[in-house]
């Protein structure tokens, strides 16, 4: 049974939501599928889909697109085989006109034949790249959820859709983070490079010790907080423009893919557009 990211990291992608889809994961995903992209997860239907394709390109640090789905197809060929993005999520989270209204298990129930389905870049990604670079990570080290942060970074608007950037954090020395700059700048698809390092407050965020999404971790002495861009972001942009229904992951419960983060890392993974 897989329960845990520390005896979840080499199981292959197709385990891991094979996992999902059963129930005995159905927490946060960080530290699993060594060497898999993973992905923030957000379902629209399709008349409300291409002004948020066109917000994601417009803003690709924070939304990164690695698969589209055809409208009302949950099998998301595009990220790897077998895939059911109603069940694959370990949880979900439902909005209606822009409000949280419930946190689930799979969405089959409520399913619709018009929705389409992306899949955005997630920082848990680069992870693997920054440990085999003998960093430290401090959320997978304490086996908790990443902080996430909303920032007073504006998106590029598009459409009905607008809204600020959702950071997430790990604390760093001033050399690490030189070095994770270095790591992650080669990974446009999942973030690439961080926003800001240093100050919260530069950014907009008032209280560190407090994230919005996700928990708390110590920065210790000798140590500044980075920032990368965050696929909840959308979620931001979702409560304001207040679609009649909306789906996304929980924070931190990714879909595993079957993407090798080294084709992230070579350029060999190519997004191409659809046509909706």
């Amino acid at each position: 049974m897989l329960q845990s990211s520390s005896s979840a990291a080499d199981h292959p992608p197709k385990a891991i939501r094979a996992g999902a889809r059963s129930g005995t994961i159905s927490g946060q995903t960080s530290g699993m599928a060594r060497g898999f992209a993973q992905g923030n997860v957000v379902i629209l239907p399709r008349e409300w889909a291409k002004d948020f394709l066109n917000f994601c390109l417009a803003n690709p640090k924070p939304c990164p697109l690695l698969a589209v789905g055809r409208p009302g197809d949950p099998s998301l060929s595009g990220a790897g085989q077998d895939i059911d993005i109603r069940t694959d999520v370990p949880s979900y989270r439902i909005f209606r006109n822009g409000n949280l209204v419930d946190e689930v298990k799979n969405i089959t129930s409520i399913w619709q034949d018009d929705f389409v389905s992306f899949l955005i870049g997630c920082s848990f990604s680069f992870e693997w790249a920054l440990l085999g670079a003998g960093l430290t990570v401090r959320h997978i080290e304490l086996g908790t959820n990443v902080p996430m942060y909303k920032t007073d970074i504006e998106c590029v608007s598009s459409g009905r859709f607008s809204g600020q950037y959702v950071a997430s954090m790990r604390p760093m020395k001033p050399a690490e983070a030189i070095r994770a700059i270095e790591i992650t700048s080669r990974m446009p698809q999942v973030h690439g490079a961080p926003v800001h390092f240093g100050d919260p407050a530069a950014i907009g965020i008032a209280d560190i010790t407090n994230p919005d999404y996700g928990d708390p971790v110590p920065i210790r002495e000798g140590e500044v907080p980075v920032f990368w861009a965050c696929g909840v972001t959308p979620q931001v942009a979702l409560a304001n423009a207040k679609p009649p229904i909306a789906i996304t992951h929980s924070p931190g419960c990714m879909l595993l893919t079957d993407i090798p983060d080294d084709d992230l890392i070579t350029g060999k993974f190519r997004f191409s557009a659809p046509d909706l």
